[in-house]
């Protein structure tokens, strides 16, 4: 279910965790509200802090190591036991390519529906949103909700220390001075303030994908995914309306049978 800590990615991941307690010692040695509140012995706002920071830490690890959905083996008489007749394969316009037992060309295994291959990781994942380079790892079916999650506490930690950077700034009457003495936090605050701009940035494009049921693969290359590039422009098969698609990402656990919410999509439009 994952993978070993110390291969592809080890140096990335090491980075992003010495740059996390790095800031985060910054932090704490300079005059913010953290350290004060440490002298005066009021305990509760640093190990708050400190714990989402090592919540975070551990959820960058989860879903960097985890299985994203790699399909390791074919599935025996897919077609069937997923409850796809050949009736509804004919459902398929002609003038798409066939939906039957598509196999990769690159690893000759058998693609389900939404599934694809990865150049990076070497392996097709169940339900591709894209490869992240943050995490060394691909982003899929199984641990996309883990992602989201990891984005919306990284985006918490960055802005408290934001916010904790800004009341460390010492008043001196030049700015030769101010830069002299607050220049290393005044690094971290514009590091913070920029990663604070882009996990914002994703953590709302994902929840808009979410909210609509489609991943970030077929929101770029629709018109170049064959169950896909027939629909309309505003057309989406897999949507089932923004509460059922959230409930259906964020509560229902499992592998989900997308050939099965495709083909009764297309079965409630006739």
């Amino acid at each position: 279910m994952f993978k070993n800590v110390f291969g592809s990615g080890f140096l990335v991941r090491t980075a992003h965790v010495i740059l996390t307690w790095v800031v985060t010692l910054i932090l704490f040695l300079h005059d913010t509200e953290l350290r004060k509140q440490e002298e005066t012995g009021q305990l509760l706002q640093p190990v708050l802090f400190v714990l989402l920071v090592l919540v975070s830490v551990l959820l960058y690890f989860a879903v960097s190591l985890m299985d994203p959905g790699f399909i390791l083996s074919d599935d025996s008489d897919l077609q069937f036991t997923l409850g796809v007749t050949e009736e509804q394969q004919d459902m398929i316009p002609p003038t798409t390519k066939s939906l039957r037992q598509r196999r990769c060309g690159h690893c000759l295994l058998q693609q389900p529906m939404r599934s694809k291959h990865c150049q990076t990781c070497q392996h097709c994942v169940r339900r591709y949103d894209h490869h992240c380079p943050w995490i060394e790892n691909c982003v899929g079916e199984r641990n996309h909700r883990w992602f989201v999650l990891y984005l919306a506490v990284q985006l918490l930690v960055l802005l408290w220390g934001l916010h904790i950077a800004w009341t460390g700034f010492s008043y001196v009457p030049t700015w030769q001075l101010w830069l002299r003495t607050n220049g290393v936090l005044l690094t971290v605050a514009v590091l913070v303030a920029l990663l604070s701009l882009i996990v914002l940035l994703l953590l709302g494009s994902h929840l808009y994908l979410v909210s609509l049921n489609t991943t970030t693969w077929e929101f770029m290359s629709r018109h170049r995914i064959s169950y896909l590039k027939h629909c309309g422009a505003d057309e989406n098969p897999f949507d089932r309306g923004t509460f059922h698609n959230l409930w259906g990402f964020f509560c229902v656990w499992g592998t989900v049978v997308w050939e099965q919410v495709y083909f009764r999509e297309g079965s409630d439009q006739v």
